[in-house]
């Protein structure tokens, strides 16, 4: 039986820290799941899911030359989901990920998909293996990839109360509306409404 939390996956960024902040505020019981060294410990992962009705997870690159082991933790988190009863993971990637639902647009067809992947072949390849491991392996999963590219705003108290106004774009790249950032604040406002309304 799934439990009554939101499980929050790379918290202790920018973007994480306003999530956290906006399920706070709104009286959400949360577990930030912070990992410090590898990401094998299998066992408190699932300690963690055991507690969670939903997964909200901000993984992805930092280091855009580094290695990147995203792909194979979501590998790891999909057979302890099932396991637990918790059905719903949103989970975070670029426009570097085209969907066939999508507009064309200069900024992403040419800047995002073409010169990242030359510039950052590795991050480039994780967001294209995060995908794929979605598509593939969250079979009975309710799960949701987030493309963002750009995310101003600062994280402290007093510009989260401010920003939380902004409005997040929702639908395909090149659509009506699509724009190159989303504010931070904003971002987390529309994932706990995600959250919330189970969108």
């Amino acid at each position: 039986m799934a439990g009554d939390k939101v499980l929050v996956l790379c918290a202790t960024g920018p973007a994480g820290i306003v999530l956290l902040r906006e399920l706070l505020h709104r009286k959400h019981p949360t577990i930030a799941y912070v990992v410090q060294g590898t990401m094998e410990d299998t066992a408190s992962l699932s300690e963690v899911i055991a507690r969670a009705y939903i997964i909200v997870s901000l993984l992805g690159p930092n280091d855009m030359r580094g290695p990147m082991p995203y792909p194979d933790y979501y590998s790891s988190m999909f057979p302890l989901m099932r396991e637990h009863n918790v059905k719903r993971i949103l989970g975070m990637c670029t426009p570097a990920v085209a969907d066939p639902r999508d507009n064309f647009s200069m900024l992403v067809n040419i800047f995002i998909q073409r010169i990242v992947q030359l510039l950052a072949p590795s991050a480039y390849q994780c967001m294209q293996t995060i995908a794929r491991v979605f598509r593939e392996e969250a079979q009975e999963l309710d799960w949701t990839l987030f493309r963002i590219t750009a995310i101003p705003g600062n994280a402290d108290n007093e510009s989260w109360a401010m920003d939380r106004v902004h409005s997040t774009y929702v639908g395909y790249v090149g659509d009506k509306g699509w724009k190159y950032w989303t504010n931070r604040s904003g971002l987390a406002r529309w994932l706990v409404d995600t959250v919330e309304q189970g969108q």
